[in-house]
């Protein structure tokens, strides 16, 4: 008898349907700023998806070019960034296993020079002092979380977080 029953049991979510429990979380691989970054994240998680792990949680995707992690960074914030997003989900549907998009901006935290923050102090362990966000700029990121979350679904992510 298995000390975890439950483990590779389906679980219903409401909005769907995991084969299993098994989760893979968010982590940043470094292969989303690469030239080739697509077609390799898109083996990295089809692999684990061949694998059994029904729902892969990606890296931290920017819902605007100032909240990625460094320059080149993945962005989720209009229909052209789709087809790079479209590649990987398609690889983990073809495994057998569904991907959410973790929605991240970096603030602070950001490696690269036009970096944004609540106010303009600078991370400790970051070479460059972020700009401070106006009330308008404000407004405008959580617009912009708003509408890479409205995005989610059309490259064929599950779910965000």
């Amino acid at each position: 008898m298995s000390r975890y029953p439950s483990l590779f049991a389906p679980l219903d979510l409401g909005f769907t349907t995991l084969k299993n429990r098994v989760l893979m979380g968010s982590m940043h691989t470094g292969l989303e700023e690469l030239p080739d970054g697509a077609q390799r994240l898109a083996a990295f998680y089809a692999e684990r998806a061949r694998h059994g792990v029904a729902l892969i949680v990606t890296g931290g995707i920017a819902p605007a070019p100032s909240g990625v992690t460094m320059a080149g960074g993945a962005v989720l914030n209009d229909a052209s960034h789709l087809s790079h997003h479209r590649h990987i989900t398609d690889a983990v549907h073809e495994e057998g296993g569904k991907i959410a998009l973790q929605i991240l901006h970096t603030g602070r935290y950001s490696y690269q020079p036009k970096l944004v923050a609540p106010s303009a102090l600078q991370a400790p362990n970051q070479p460059f002092t972020p700009h401070a966000l106006s009330h308008e700029e404000i407004l405008q990121l959580i617009d912009d979380f708003a509408r890479c979350a409205s995005w989610r679904g059309k490259p064929g992510t599950t779910a965000s977080k």
